[in-house]
């Protein structure tokens, strides 16, 4: 799946920045305390603002994009601030990427919607009792050539996970960006 442009674009965008990370995703910094304290995936991380505020926090963080640009500023940025990341570059187009991933107590996917076929492996890689938060452009942002109707989280994306995860906080909010919804889940234990 093509989210909101493909590697060149974002590997331009990356290389285009300026050599400052952007700030941490807001619904992060204030839900940080739903996070299980340990691991994070960070999917589709990007240059890090978010995989460096968890490190800050002192979490272990993976982050995997599949931009080179991005992870090159990440593993940087990581290095300035003397933080130890584990960096891969995954294409998420390929369903089964994250299959085998490894275990993590935290899954963090910041504005990027994965397929539920993506979602299934998610599941298996979340510890018990570890977290699932998904954050993004929800199905009422304003679609525009950047951002198509196929990139926005929408209500049933999480229907199959009703069996694993219980919702634990839903919220929505509006700013600059547009519409944008947080969900946190805790994976059940069996």
């Amino acid at each position: 799946m093509e989210y909101m442009g493909n590697k060149e674009y974002w590997d331009d965008k990356f290389k285009n920045r300026s050599d400052k990370p952007l700030s941490a995703e807001k619904s992060i910094i204030e839900n940080i305390a739903y996070f299980k304290k340990g691991s994070v995936l960070d999917i589709a991380c990007g240059d890090g603002r978010n995989t460096l505020f968890f490190l800050g926090e002192g979490f272990q963080v993976t982050g995997i994009d599949f931009s080179n640009k991005a992870l090159e500023r990440l593993n940087r940025f990581a290095k300035r601030n003397n933080y130890l990341v584990h960096t891969k570059q995954i294409d998420l187009s390929v369903i089964n990427v994250l299959k085998n991933i490894g275990t993590f107590d935290n899954v963090l996917v910041n504005h990027y919607r994965l397929s539920k076929n993506q979602l299934e492996y998610v599941r298996e890689c979340i510890a018990d009792d570890g977290i699932l938060f998904v954050c993004g452009f929800g199905w009422k942002h304003k679609v525009d050539t950047k951002i198509r109707k196929d990139d926005l989280i929408q209500q049933t994306d999480f229907e199959d996970l009703n069996k694993s995860f219980k919702l634990i906080k839903y919220s929505e909010s509006q700013d600059d960006r547009g519409f944008i919804v947080t969900y946190i889940f805790k994976k059940i234990k069996y």
